[in-house]
């Protein structure tokens, strides 16, 4: 009987102490003073309420589920840090706008006085250029990471580059070379010109990647639009096990680069030397993107990512 009576009371004080701090909004301080209770104690009562489900805790704040699904991203892929703009409908137009918008802000929050940029081009990083909001005195470097495809805008990185470090009020470095030489040798001669090597050598050792997340299928973002086809490149390409790319590098499911025959002809850094810049930022969203996401993750050379909710979920899902 005496324990009964005990545990009732145990009960009622634990009651008591988590209606006054949950339901009055009272602090340990004034519970304590209320029912005669070292601070101590109230702490651990509340502590230990949570830690056996007495307490469950909802939050009605907007974009829970996205934080969620970041912190899930983390802990299943080894990033070090993913983005998400909630998806708020199936318009991928305006995803993709909100998406830059929010990379440009994160690239904003992240960078410091003095950094190295690097980038690639393409559709994603025009538009994250194109909503950066101006900002004076950064003093950052943007260089290109790879070289340029002539004919487009946003294939032409030392545009980009240059347009970028002018929002950021730095200075830019261009690379006066293609993204794809015509043989191996001429890539290698490229690359070892004075001018070329300098540019990439500071690509290298930036301190903060950006890059565009590619499919490799047909469309208006594709890999096939980035060069000149000839010998049936462009068919062996589309039978291939190549899942994506990222400085125009092509990688399998597993992350592997794949058909090297292409992948050293091109001029720009590697996909290791990608792996060795602190940040890496890869950015895309959409179906067709979930494929050459999930690729890219297995290959790790990219910690972190930039993406919508509904891409991620199919990330994690699939």
């Amino acid at each position: 009987m005496q324990t009964t009576i005990k545990t009732q009371e145990v009960s009622r004080l634990v009651s008591q102490v988590l209606f006054f701090h949950y339901k009055e909004n009272r602090s340990q301080a004034e519970i304590s003073k209320t029912l005669d209770l070292s601070p101590a104690k109230v702490n651990r009562i509340i502590r230990q309420a949570r830690e056996e489900g007495l307490v469950e805790i909802i939050l009605n704040i907007p974009h829970v589920g996205v934080l969620g699904l970041e912190k899930q991203l983390i802990a299943s892929t080894g990033l070090s840090k993913a983005v998400l703009c909630p998806s708020y409908g199936a318009d991928q137009a305006v995803a993709f706008t909100q998406i830059a918008e929010m990379t440009a802000n994160y690239l904003l929050e992240t960078l410091r006085k003095k950094d190295v940029i690097c980038i690639s081009g393409g559709k994603a990083l025009a538009r994250i250029v194109a909503v950066m909001k101006p900002v004076k005195n950064m003093a950052v470097t943007v260089v290109p990471a790879t070289g340029g495809v002539q004919g487009r805008h946003f294939t032409d990185v030392n545009y980009l580059a240059s347009a970028l470090a002018e929002k950021l009020g730095g200075k830019s470095l261009q690379l006066h070379a293609p993204l794809f030489a015509d043989t191996q040798s001429d890539r290698d001669m490229l690359v070892n010109m004075r001018a070329s090597r300098e540019v990439l050598e500071l690509a290298r050792h930036a301190d903060i990647a950006l890059a565009g997340i590619g499919a490799v299928a047909k469309g208006d973002e594709s890999y096939f639009d980035l060069r000149h086809w000839v010998n049936g490149e462009k068919s062996r390409v589309a039978e291939s096990q190549c899942k994506g790319e990222v400085f125009a590098h092509l990688f399998d499911a597993s992350g592997e680069a794949c058909i090297p025959a292409l992948n050293d002809k091109l001029v720009g850094l590697t996909l290791e030397e990608l792996r060795q810049i602190p940040v890496s930022i890869g950015v895309a969203a959409g179906a067709e993107k979930v494929a050459p996401i999930q690729a890219a993750l297995r290959g790790g050379f990219l910690n972190t990512l930039i993406t919508d909710e509904l891409t991620a979920q199919a990330v994690l899902d699939a």
